[in-house]
């Protein structure tokens, strides 16, 4: 018996939108991951993209746990010599809250043009609205995402 490995031109891929209010970054992240990664597919393979297209909303209502909000830094690069800015979380999600689950989310796909790939469907916006309409995306439940105790 052969190894089946899906092509490119047969997988169908969908679109499902998040509601992220009140839900944990990292476990946001990580269902969010599997699922733009295709390990929810009986068809998956680790060498080419087999996911879904997915839309984040409500990221600006997403938390933190353990006080990471505060402790955590958000490093970027100019790219020149001494250019290395940091950025706490709680500043970040302040100013772009999309940015900061958008990083959650990349650090748990693969690196390299796979995971950019897959990096490419993800869409995230910080208010309730998105401009997907069109895709007919369907509400994706994740139940390894749990919601914050306050």
């Amino acid at each position: 018996m052969r190894t089946y490995s899906p092509k490119p031109s047969e997988i169908i891929r969908s679109w499902h939108v998040v509601d992220a209010d009140g839900l944990v970054l990292g476990r946001l992240a990580s269902e969010v991951a599997r699922v733009l990664r295709g390990k929810h597919r009986p068809v998956f393979a680790p060498h080419i993209d087999t996911g879904d297209h997915v839309i984040i909303v409500n990221a600006a209502g997403v938390k933190m746990s353990a006080g990471k909000a505060d402790t955590k830094l958000a490093y970027r690069h100019s790219g020149y010599p001494g250019g290395l800015r940091a950025t706490s979380y709680a500043e970040l999600m302040r100013t772009r809250p999309e940015e900061v689950v958008r990083r959650a989310v990349r650090g748990m796909l693969p690196k390299g043009t796979l995971g950019r790939q897959m990096l490419g469907k993800l869409k995230v916006y910080a208010g309730p609205d998105h401009p997907h309409a069109a895709q007919l995306p369907m509400p994706l439940e994740l139940p390894g995402a749990t919601r914050a105790r306050d």
